[in-house]
């Protein structure tokens, strides 16, 4: 059992600092913006409340993390009230946000001044891999701190894999949304497609998806997207953050990622349909509007 603070409750967070308590057996103190969230928590799991970052992280073994953007996780860890201020030496800092890479070496030449280790960490699998415990974690970091902190973070994953040096993680976050946005899109196409040719789509998916055109978005979205049903997952506002996220990486690194801005623009457009909460599917309802 190791001594554990999770940063940040949300849809994300919540369910995996569950499986840190009841399926990794560790001694958990959460931390939320909104205090009464991270007090339900409490009553729902056990463990404490810290009112701030600091007083969450303050001698704990494993700090976890997973906030919105990079401001919000620079808030929970060099802000005036931060995780940084009261880490142990010898501890190790996990971040599960889905940030930039910049900012994710930015805190580990932080961390490293100040005698613990920092891994970027960013999860794919969206809420029900969260709730279920079985996200992909995309890690960056030092092997060492790697090799002490997998059999924790174990507790709320299928995969777990060290990508590189710090900020790894986050680019291979950034490669797997360039990733999923070029498939939903596909997807979306091809059933409007069909749909315009009056073909039965639960036919055509039945066949197809076990050939050369099947992928999870196909097995797990044709059908709530067929049924015009738009509220099963990542959320098009946080897409949009991901893939600025990969746009302004690309920028800087040189790469050449066309179908992906436009396909972030197909997305401003849904926003604009009133679709910012709308799970990434919504890109059909773009094509039928």
């Amino acid at each position: 059992m190791a001594s554990v603070a999770f940063l940040g409750l949300g849809v994300m967070g919540y369910p995996m600092a569950g499986h840190l308590r009841n399926k990794g057996g560790h001694d958990v103190t959460v931390y939320n913006r909104t205090k009464a969230k991270a007090e339900q928590w409490v009553a729902q799991h056990g463990g404490s409340v810290a009112n701030t970052p600091a007083q969450a992280a303050d001698g704990k073994d494993f700090v976890f993390s997973c906030v919105g953007n990079d401001d919000d996780l620079r808030a929970v860890t060099i802000g005036a009230e931060g995780a940084f201020q009261t880490m142990k030496k010898g501890a190790i800092f996990i971040d599960n946000t889905t940030a930039s890479a910049e900012v994710a070496r930015e805190l580990a030449e932080k961390a490293q001044l100040g005698g613990f280790s920092f891994l970027d960490a960013p999860v794919s699998g969206g809420q029900a891999g969260a709730e279920n415990g079985v996200l992909t974690v995309m890690v960056g970091g030092e092997q060492k701190a790697f090799d002490k902190a997998k059999p924790v973070i174990d507790a709320y994953a299928r995969m777990v894999g060290l990508m590189g040096p710090v900020g790894s993680g986050q680019l291979t976050k950034m490669i797997n949304q360039i990733c999923i946005a070029g498939l939903v899109q596909g997807l979306a196409e091809g059933i409007h497609f069909g749909k315009k040719a009056g073909l039965d789509i639960e036919k055509v998916i039945e066949v197809i998806s076990k050939g050369a055109a099947g992928s999870w978005q196909m097995e797990n979205r044709h059908k709530t997207m067929n049924a015009g049903k738009y509220d099963f997952g990542f959320a098009v506002d946080w897409m949009r953050k991901d893939l600025d996220i990969c746009l302004a990486e690309a920028d800087r690194n040189g790469a050449k990622l066309p179908v992906t801005a436009l396909i972030d623009q197909f997305y401003k457009d849904v926003q604009g349909m009133g679709g910012k909460r709308w799970d990434t599917s919504s890109l059909l309802a773009r094509l039928e509007k």
